[in-house]
């Protein structure tokens, strides 16, 4: 995928699309597994299988449980200075540091604890109202989804 496809779009079940920009300058490698990811389809129908209020909402587990992952290796890690904030999208993980491979979160409100321990790879510039109304839950009842998942210049 040609490095100007700089921003993923998520079309979520709660109406809308979250438009995030990706960060190759701070994590080249997980920006560059989300690219592949999502341009193979593997987001599209995922569930977003923890969704805890005032802090993340995760997905990216094909599984929907929070155990799964994709078939690639797992990612080294490539954490930054990139504070995680509101809007900011990061790389989940087992205790593993170098352990992330498809499942991420988007934060809801500033996580600063978990800086420099989860790659971050981008940031919401749009859409965050859609990742608020996410239903909530470990996991939620009836899960939000992304429907589909695309890459844009």
């Amino acid at each position: 995928m040609a490095d100007e496809m700089n921003t993923l779009v998520l079309t979520l079940d709660t109406g809308g699309d979250v438009v995030i920009r990706l960060r190759p300058d701070v994590a080249p490698g997980h920006v560059a597994r989300i690219r592949e990811l999502a341009q193979e389809g593997f987001y599209d129908g995922v569930v977003f299988h923890r969704v805890i209020p005032g802090f993340m909402a995760q997905g990216g587990d094909p599984t929907g449980t929070g155990t799964g992952s994709s078939n690639k290796p797992n990612l080294q890690a490539e954490f930054s200075n990139v504070p995680h904030v509101r809007g900011v999208a990061s790389m989940a993980r087992a205790q593993n540091p170098n352990s992330a491979n498809s499942q991420f979160f988007i934060c809801f409100d500033d996580a600063r604890f978990l800086d420099n321990q989860y790659t971050v790879w981008g940031e919401v510039i749009e859409g965050m109202e859609h990742v608020d109304a996410l239903p909530k839950g470990e996991p939620p009842r009836q899960p939000g989804k992304i429907v589909k998942a695309t890459l844009r210049p």
